[in-house]
């Protein structure tokens, strides 16, 4: 299991990138059986950010799990991805075997940070 924020697996692709290891570490994601990337979507994607995206979604199929959490509505997603052709090709991939869990309520930071009990 690998747990990453979205702005830093981004990052870590980027420096990757640079650092000419980019497949290297490609490779060592496909091989994770579940991929968690937290708090995806505030920022639209640059193309680099869109092509690495659909390369790890499209590894992640029939060989692991990705598991996504975003505070950004799903049906704001494609803006979000920001080409047309890649963002149906990844939210294609991504909800082929999907399991959708929309969260209601209020949030369950403003209790850690109050003090307040969730049954008030």
């Amino acid at each position: 299991m690998l747990y990453k924020r979205a702005s830093r697996l981004f990052a870590d692709l980027a420096q990757a990138r640079g650092e000419g290891r980019l497949p290297r570490l490609m490779t060592a994601l496909e091989r994770i059986r579940l991929l968690i990337i937290d708090d995806w979507g505030p920022e639209p994607l640059n193309p680099d950010q869109r092509r690495d995206l659909l390369e790890i979604v499209d590894d992640r199929d029939d060989r692991g799990s990705l598991l996504i959490t975003s505070q950004v509505p799903v049906n704001r997603w494609h803006e979000v991805i920001g080409d047309p052709t890649l963002a149906d090709a990844i939210l294609d991939r991504i909800i082929h075997r999907a399991h959708r869990i929309d969260l209601k309520g209020p949030s369950l930071r403003r209790h850690l940070v109050t003090g307040e009990s969730s049954a008030a």
